[in-house]
Protein backbone atom coordinates (compact mmCIF):
# COMPACT_ATOMS: atom_id res chain seq x y z
CA UNK A 1 0.00 0.00 0.00
CA UNK A 2 1.22 3.40 -0.69
CA UNK A 3 0.35 6.42 1.39
CA UNK A 4 -0.61 9.47 -1.14
CA UNK A 5 -1.68 13.20 -0.21
CA UNK A 6 -4.21 14.25 -2.28
CA UNK A 7 -5.38 18.08 -2.30
CA UNK A 8 -9.17 18.70 -3.02
CA UNK A 9 -10.78 21.88 -4.08
CA UNK A 10 -14.05 23.54 -4.99
CA UNK A 11 -15.92 26.84 -5.66
CA UNK A 12 -18.77 26.16 -7.24
CA UNK A 13 -22.16 24.77 -6.20
CA UNK A 14 -22.10 24.59 -2.56
CA UNK A 15 -18.13 24.13 -2.56
CA UNK A 16 -18.10 22.29 0.87
CA UNK A 17 -20.47 19.13 -0.29
CA UNK A 18 -18.65 19.14 -3.23
CA UNK A 19 -15.60 18.36 -0.97
CA UNK A 20 -17.62 15.91 1.10
CA UNK A 21 -19.50 14.17 -1.83
CA UNK A 22 -15.33 13.73 -3.11
CA UNK A 23 -13.86 12.19 0.41
CA UNK A 24 -17.05 9.92 0.28
CA UNK A 25 -16.14 8.74 -3.61
CA UNK A 26 -12.73 8.60 -2.18
CA UNK A 27 -14.14 6.25 0.77
CA UNK A 28 -15.45 3.79 -2.17
CA UNK A 29 -12.24 3.46 -4.10
CA UNK A 30 -11.52 -0.18 -4.00
CA UNK A 31 -8.07 -0.94 -2.87
CA UNK A 32 -7.97 2.53 -0.75
CA UNK A 33 -8.58 3.74 2.09
CA UNK A 34 -8.86 7.48 3.18
CA UNK A 35 -6.77 7.56 6.63
CA UNK A 36 -6.97 11.47 7.46
CA UNK A 37 -8.04 14.60 6.37
CA UNK A 38 -7.68 17.76 7.14
CA UNK A 39 -10.10 20.90 8.12
CA UNK A 40 -11.85 22.86 5.08
CA UNK A 41 -9.49 26.10 4.23
CA UNK A 42 -10.76 28.92 2.52
CA UNK A 43 -8.94 30.71 -0.67
CA UNK A 44 -8.68 33.39 -2.74
CA UNK A 45 -8.46 32.22 -5.94
CA UNK A 46 -4.91 31.88 -7.47
CA UNK A 47 -5.93 32.31 -10.81
CA UNK A 48 -8.50 34.99 -12.27
CA UNK A 49 -10.27 37.17 -9.66
CA UNK A 50 -13.64 37.37 -11.03
CA UNK A 51 -14.25 34.33 -9.50
CA UNK A 52 -15.79 32.47 -6.46
CA UNK A 53 -13.17 31.75 -3.31
CA UNK A 54 -12.24 28.07 -3.22
CA UNK A 55 -12.54 25.55 -0.51
CA UNK A 56 -10.16 23.73 -0.06
CA UNK A 57 -8.56 20.55 1.88
CA UNK A 58 -6.01 17.36 1.77
CA UNK A 59 -6.46 14.26 2.42
CA UNK A 60 -4.13 11.10 3.39
CA UNK A 61 -4.91 8.08 1.18
CA UNK A 62 -3.56 4.11 1.73
CA UNK A 63 -3.66 2.55 -1.68
CA UNK A 64 -2.58 0.07 -3.91
CA UNK A 65 -2.94 2.15 -7.08
CA UNK A 66 -0.59 2.99 -9.17
CA UNK A 67 0.06 6.41 -9.48
CA UNK A 68 -1.85 6.24 -13.31
CA UNK A 69 -4.21 4.06 -12.26
CA UNK A 70 -5.34 6.20 -9.20
CA UNK A 71 -5.04 9.51 -11.11
CA UNK A 72 -7.69 7.75 -13.48
CA UNK A 73 -10.05 6.98 -10.83
CA UNK A 74 -9.50 10.68 -9.76
CA UNK A 75 -10.58 11.80 -12.86
CA UNK A 76 -13.48 9.34 -12.67
CA UNK A 77 -14.52 11.08 -9.67
CA UNK A 78 -14.42 14.38 -10.73
CA UNK A 79 -16.51 13.71 -14.35
CA UNK A 80 -19.18 11.89 -11.98
CA UNK A 81 -19.05 15.29 -9.96
CA UNK A 82 -19.55 17.08 -13.13
CA UNK A 83 -16.18 19.11 -13.16
CA UNK A 84 -15.61 20.95 -16.72
CA UNK A 85 -12.97 23.21 -16.90
CA UNK A 86 -13.40 26.30 -18.30
CA UNK A 87 -10.33 28.28 -17.82
CA UNK A 88 -6.97 27.92 -16.58
CA UNK A 89 -6.70 28.32 -12.87
CA UNK A 90 -10.44 28.99 -13.44
CA UNK A 91 -13.28 28.44 -11.22
CA UNK A 92 -14.39 24.04 -11.22
CA UNK A 93 -17.01 22.17 -8.91
CA UNK A 94 -13.95 19.66 -8.34
CA UNK A 95 -10.44 19.38 -8.62
CA UNK A 96 -8.38 16.09 -7.34
CA UNK A 97 -4.66 16.46 -7.40
CA UNK A 98 -1.98 13.65 -6.44
CA UNK A 99 -0.05 15.63 -4.18
CA UNK A 100 2.78 13.12 -3.13
CA UNK A 101 2.93 9.11 -3.71
CA UNK A 102 4.88 7.82 -0.94
CA UNK A 103 8.75 9.12 -1.87
CA UNK A 104 8.22 8.97 -5.39
CA UNK A 105 9.53 11.45 -7.90
CA UNK A 106 7.90 11.33 -11.26
CA UNK A 107 7.53 13.41 -14.15
CA UNK A 108 5.39 12.69 -16.93
CA UNK A 109 2.95 14.01 -19.96
CA UNK A 110 -0.01 13.60 -17.41
CA UNK A 111 1.30 13.35 -14.09
CA UNK A 112 4.07 15.55 -11.87
CA UNK A 113 4.88 14.01 -8.25
CA UNK A 114 5.40 15.79 -6.38
CA UNK A 115 2.55 18.15 -7.50
CA UNK A 116 4.08 20.90 -9.79
CA UNK A 117 2.77 24.26 -7.35
CA UNK A 118 2.96 22.24 -4.05
CA UNK A 119 5.84 24.75 -2.71
CA UNK A 120 4.45 27.44 -3.48
CA UNK A 121 0.79 27.34 -2.58
CA UNK A 122 -0.47 27.74 1.29
CA UNK A 123 -3.76 26.05 0.53
CA UNK A 124 -2.01 22.91 -0.01
CA UNK A 125 0.84 23.10 2.81
CA UNK A 126 -0.89 24.28 5.54
CA UNK A 127 -3.81 21.62 5.28
CA UNK A 128 -0.58 19.01 4.86
CA UNK A 129 0.96 20.92 8.32
CA UNK A 130 -1.87 20.17 9.76
CA UNK A 131 -2.11 16.35 9.37
CA UNK A 132 1.17 15.33 8.91
CA UNK A 133 3.57 18.02 10.23
CA UNK A 134 7.27 16.59 9.65
CA UNK A 135 6.53 15.44 6.37
CA UNK A 136 9.78 16.02 3.86
CA UNK A 137 8.85 16.90 0.37
CA UNK A 138 11.01 15.24 -2.04
CA UNK A 139 13.58 17.50 -3.53
CA UNK A 140 11.88 20.29 -1.88
CA UNK A 141 12.35 20.01 2.15
CA UNK A 142 9.71 19.91 4.66
CA UNK A 143 6.51 21.54 4.76
CA UNK A 144 7.33 23.64 7.74
CA UNK A 145 10.33 25.21 6.12
CA UNK A 146 8.45 25.86 2.77
CA UNK A 147 5.31 27.37 4.77
CA UNK A 148 8.08 29.61 6.27
CA UNK A 149 8.98 31.24 3.15
CA UNK A 150 5.98 31.75 1.42
CA UNK A 151 5.42 35.21 0.16
CA UNK A 152 1.73 35.41 -0.50
CA UNK A 153 -1.35 33.60 1.83
CA UNK A 154 -4.73 33.19 0.03
CA UNK A 155 -6.00 30.84 2.97
CA UNK A 156 -8.31 31.30 5.94
CA UNK A 157 -9.99 29.27 7.93
CA UNK A 158 -13.68 28.05 7.71
CA UNK A 159 -15.99 27.55 10.53
CA UNK A 160 -16.64 24.06 12.09
CA UNK A 161 -20.30 24.96 11.25
CA UNK A 162 -19.60 25.58 7.58
CA UNK A 163 -17.66 22.33 6.89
Amino acid sequence: MASVFIGLGSNLSDPVKQLNTALSSLEKLPKTSVVQTSSFYGSTPLGPADQPDFVNAVCLLDTAFSPLELLAELKKIEADQGRIKKRHWGERLIDLDILLFDELTLTSSVLTIPHQGIASRDFVLIPLLEIAPDLMIPNKGSVQSLISVLQTSYLYPLSEASQ
